[in-house]
């Protein structure tokens, strides 16, 4: 009787059938190139060429506190989930007893063994199935938001890496401009004294060296807060070790396959932020089954077996056994209704999770949009401002020579020093931008990207 109470579980499923909702993007750039497919199984470890920077994103990884909280709420969710999932399963329990007593003189003893099956929901209409379903999807779903704050942790602390590099490399950039204006201002100095120039161009002259020394003063400050910046996403101080260099920021420390402009729309639905919010509305189907079930009668079973006796060397013998078998039914017949509006709530919580899927869709696919678009016109602007710099080097070389030849002002010195100065600092930021770019495409196709797969598996509450 138990094994025919136990096929009867489940042979209903009340759950809508979940299919993928198409994708609510522009339909262009769905053809994947071979380019694209080169990319398939990029890795944070396969990104960056820098050994020191791998230290870093590495040491990241292990002791980051919101990665370690994502890590944790996915254990949350795996417990929520088996306990759930424990609920389809008969629950047995065992019990003894002994007991002494009497009365007008006469004394009596009851010794007691019994196994008991407690009262176990035969799952006809699948309600107990689909809160498991529901709550297994919660855990794919807490899963793949761990994944997505790991390919966000390793983008972000590889960012404030390169961006500690780039200010390293302006702070030396400062220093050479103090120095260069050190220079011209003892130059100035020496032709003042010997009535070549007047004292307004000596006094442009002071006024641009302690503009210098005013932007090498807070330079100290900057690095120090991207140091604190970075250590904060470490979760652990940095060893000296791997701490970055002025030269990072001119050298290709990051590397990513080559993409293709259109991106098929199979590479979003893969990012772990949009599995996340399709592994929710999978679990909405099956809590619109659970509720569905709510408004059906519900069927229990409860059976006991055991023995007892007068005497503890009599528990076993014949005729002291007893046993019960009991099913019952509960029908609803009014509530309010209150398993109505049950039912509406979770079939408004499937709306709701339609609509958050198509939002992470779309904003994924603006984010990759974005970037491609940036990284197009990257290597023209890195060609025209190595151009430019080389343009402006030239340029002070000149007024250089000029100036102490006399042929020139102070003015046209000052301006070109300032004309390679932006330049410089203009290439610096470039390059940044191009590392950085390469960082967030990473970062916004979930960690590099593959041939289309099938998607998550629906459970099977959504799947028959």
């Amino acid at each position: 009787m138990l094994a025919a109470a136990l096929m009867l579980a489940g042979c209903v499923n009340l759950a809508p059938d979940y299919r993928r909702p198409d994708a609510a993007v522009p339909s262009r750039g769905t053809a994947a190139t071979p380019a694209a497919t080169d990319a398939a199984a990029l890795d944070w470890h396969a990104v960056f060429l820098d050994e020191r920077l791998r230290g870093v994103v590495d040491l990241a990884v292990r002791e980051n506190r919101d990665l370690r909280v994502a890590a944790l709420q996915v254990d949350q969710a795996r417990a929520a989930f088996r306990q759930t999932e424990a609920q389809r399963l008969p629950t047995l329990t065992a019990s003894a007893g002994a007991s002494r007593g009497g009365s007008a003189g006469q004394v009596t003893q009851q010794v007691s063994l019994q196994l008991a099956l407690a009262s176990y929901e035969l799952d006809v209409f699948s309600r107990v199935r689909n809160l498991s379903a529901s709550a297994e999807q919660s855990l794919l779903a807490a899963d793949e938001t761990r994944r997505s704050v790991q390919i966000s942790l390793v983008a972000e602390s590889a960012s404030a890496w390169l961006t500690w590099a780039a200010d390293l490399e302006r702070q030396r950039l400062a220093q050479q401009t103090l120095e260069s204006q050190e220079r011209s201002f003892a130059l100035t100095q020496r032709r003042h004294a010997a009535g070549a120039v007047s004292g307004l161009v000596l006094a442009q002259a002071r006024t641009a060296l302690d503009s210098a020394r005013a932007d090498v003063a807070a330079w100290p400050a900057t690095i120090a807060q991207d140091r604190h910046a970075l250590e904060l996403l470490l979760g652990a101080s940095l060893p000296a070790a791997l701490e970055p260099q002025a030269t990072d920021a001119l050298a290709t420390v990051s590397l990513l396959v080559d993409l293709p402009g259109g991106v098929p729309s199979s590479v979003l639905q893969r990012r772990p932020d949009v599995q996340a919010a399709e592994h929710a509305l999978i679990a909405r189907h099956a809590d619109i089954g659970a509720a569905r079930a709510a408004l059906f009668p519900t069927i229990s079973l409860t059976a006991s077996a055991g023995t007892g006796s007068s005497a503890l060397s009599g528990l076993f013998k014949a005729g002291s056994g007893s046993w019960s078998l009991g099913p019952s039914a509960s029908l609803p017949i009014f509530d309010g209704g209150a398993r109505d509006a049950a039912l509406r709530q979770a079939e408004v919580g499937r709306d709701i999770a339609l609509a958050s899927y198509d939002k992470a869709i779309q904003t994924a696919f603006r984010e990759v949009a974005d970037a491609l678009a940036v990284r197009a016109t990257l290597a023209d602007r890195l060609a025209l401002q190595q151009s430019l710099l080389a343009s402006s080097e030239r340029q002070l070389r000149l007024a250089e020579t000029q100036y102490r030849a006399g042929s020139t002002t102070q003015l046209d010195l000052l301006d070109a020093q300032r004309s390679l100065v932006s330049a410089q600092q203009a290439l610096v930021t470039l390059r940044l931008s191009e590392q950085l770019n390469r960082l967030t495409l990473y970062k916004v196709l979930g960690g590099g990207w593959q041939a289309p797969s099938d998607g998550p598996a629906a459970p099977a509450a959504a799947r028959e």
